[in-house]
């Protein structure tokens, strides 16, 4: 799917099934042990019966979820990332930006993170590899840093971890209806912390942003 340059800033309303924006909500407020599939059964009127012909389970409705997620937070980070250009400190830039504004914009389903544990090793298994992807990315955006000069990091790796480790807690404690900052002041703040962390002390110059064509 082609996207327009800069979607990956641009947040509108889910687009979910009846059925899953239903379950979000009762996964967000209850937790997925907490939720019983005639609450989401309820809650979007339909019959148990009815909401297993669309999915397996209580797990296979939480997994399309997951996948949302995954998705979602997938192609922004990678656009974001090549927008960037080739370098490094762009690139980590726009990287943590991506990811701190979908945590931000999509709480419910960052929230979803916290609940993987409930997931079948199989699926768990599927959703780790989609994580990976994310890690090995902001790895090389790091390592790449470290050679050019530009970052001071003596375990490219561990640091990556660091820095996704702190992106991913943002889900804990961050809710944009009743805070004092915006998705993009939070972004921000993250963004100076992250350069902080490989040894940045100014943030480079940002490449001009192009606006969006319209759909």
């Amino acid at each position: 799917m082609t996207r327009p340059a800069g979607a990956w800033r641009e947040y509108g309303p889910l687009e979910l099934t009846p059925i899953l924006a239903a379950a979000l909500e009762a996964f967000y407020e209850q937790g997925f042990h907490g939720t019983p599939v005639r609450d989401i059964a309820r809650r979007v009127g339909q019959t148990v019966p009815a909401l297993y012909y669309h999915h397996e389970n209580k797990e296979g409705v939480f997994t399309a979820l997951v996948e949302e997620a995954t998705s979602d937070l997938d192609w922004r980070v990678r656009q974001a990332v090549e927008e960037a250009g080739e370098r490094p400190d762009l690139q980590l830039v726009n990287a943590v930006e991506a990811i701190v504004l979908h945590m931000a914009h999509r709480t419910r389903l960052a929230a979803l993170d916290f609940e993987l544990r409930h997931l079948s090793p199989a699926n768990r298994k599927r959703y780790a590899a989609r994580r990976k992807e994310i890690e090995v990315l902001v790895t090389r955006i790091v390592s790449d840093g470290v050679a050019e000069g530009l970052f001071v990091a003596k375990r490219p790796a561990e640091t990556a971890r660091a820095l996704l480790g702190m992106l991913q807690s943002i889900g804990r404690w961050y809710h944009p209806d009743g805070g004092p900052l915006s998705p993009d002041e939070l972004a921000e703040r993250y963004v100076d912390i992250a350069l902080m962390t490989v040894g940045v002390h100014k943030r480079p110059a940002a490449r001009p942003r192009r606006r969006a064509r319209s759909a």
